[in-house]
């Protein structure tokens, strides 16, 4: 495969005056580039944002499970430290002694 004489920093660059407003045929013109390479650029871009969006979706969903499994092992933890100082408190002295 040919390697591109266009670095992305340049890819991205001629997709941004596009967005700025230059039609395609003169953007293609200007940078002697197809039509069909200009819209394989845009299509890989979207690609990527699209892909960006989808990961950050699942770190979100990733991030508020582990939230919650956060607060439930912390409330677990509590009632636990409740029930041992309850117990200490029950102990009578020669049940300690026994210990």
């Amino acid at each position: 495969m040919r390697k591109s004489k266009f670095t992305e920093k340049q890819k991205l660059s001629i997709l941004a005056e596009h967005d700025s407003g230059l039609s395609v045929a003169d953007l293609c013109r200007k940078h002697q580039i197809s039509p069909a390479t200009f819209y394989k650029w845009k299509r890989s871009k979207e690609q990527e944002v699209d892909d960006k969006e989808r990961l950050i979706k699942e770190l979100e969903a990733q991030n508020t499970r582990l939230k919650k499994m956060y607060a439930d092992l912390s409330m677990n933890y509590e009632i636990l430290e409740e029930g041992y100082v309850m117990a200490k408190k029950h102990l009578t002295p020669k049940d300690k002694k026994e210990s």
